[in-house]
């Protein structure tokens, strides 16, 4: 059976994915497709992935229970069995569980703390860390071992997510559910928090993402020349982000196309020449 490594760049939109230039996942033969998420932010998104539904390609003409039927009839081809349907995720409907029934190892590293240990997301997993900070992935791709037995690995990564880019110093602070949270208990500073975005200001922020995208494209380049042939690789986003839209900033409590289109993009180690 396969490796699978399920990446996901969070609030990484599907424009800044494409624009970025990045030399590696945008030169691969399946190119990456423009999806949409199940939700319009990190937790109930994640609760999505890890029921197995990733971001589906929105077809028209079609009844839900069908497309639910093919989402979930892919995993055989990514698994490596022709064994499995969505019968196999009954009746708990969790990838993790069903992957363990496999035989697999399974791993989570996690960049947002609304994704933490003690969140319903920690159900049948080996191990289920979070990251002692937001830019992470070099540090989670260098934790993956792939050995002999199968593994299935959660990365969520927040070098995409605003304001978390490159750790960027000029990037202005605006907080998502957890800071708001820490405030309620007076543990962050107001300083840096602002809500004054001109035109030139947001298009740099747009911008961030872009190069944060070309950044982490070259950690993933440089970990997919290393792990085995029946490595299986998916790389999407929970969901997108807005930079002044229609007026618009940020994710969430925002119903917005922008919010949830992403890029999907899906490949097999050995069906790529590195």
């Amino acid at each position: 059976m396969n490796h699978i490594i399920l990446i996901i760049l969070d609030s990484c939109r599907y424009d800044s994915f494409v624009d970025s230039r990045s030399r590696f996942l945008l030169s691969l033969p399946t190119r990456p497709k423009l999806c949409y998420s199940y939700a319009s932010w990190t937790a109930p998104s994640h609760y999505n992935l890890l029921m197995g539904l990733l971001p589906h390609t929105n077809p028209t003409n079609t009844y839900a229970s069908e497309l639910y039927t093919s989402e979930f009839r892919l995993w055989s081809e990514r698994i490596g069995s022709s064994l499995i349907d969505i019968k196999n995720f009954l009746p708990s409907l969790w990838l993790p569980t069903l992957l363990k029934s496999l035989g697999y190892e399974t791993h989570a590293r996690v960049s947002m703390p609304v994704l933490n240990p003690q969140t319903p997301l920690n159900r049948d997993f080996d191990d289920y860390i979070l990251q002692p900070n937001h830019n992470s992935l070099e540090s989670i791709l260098d934790d993956v071992n792939l050995g002999s037995a199968p593994q299935f690995w959660l990365i969520n990564t927040g070098e995409t997510h605003y304001p978390y880019m490159l750790n960027d110093p000029s990037l202005p602070f605006v907080s998502g559910v957890h800071g708001s949270l820490k405030r309620l208990d007076k543990d962050v500073s107001h300083q840096n928090v602002s809500t004054d975005f001109t035109t030139d200001k947001l298009s740099y922020l747009h911008q961030a993402q872009r190069r944060s995208v070309k950044y982490v494209d070259k950690l993933i380049h440089d970990f997919t020349k290393r792990v085995p042939n029946n490595t299986h690789i998916i790389v999407t986003s929970d969901h997108g982000e807005l930079f002044g839209e229609d007026g618009f900033f940020g994710h969430g409590p925002i119903c917005h196309p922008a919010v949830n289109k992403v890029p999907f993009l899906e490949f097999h180690k050995n069906t790529i020449t590195i």
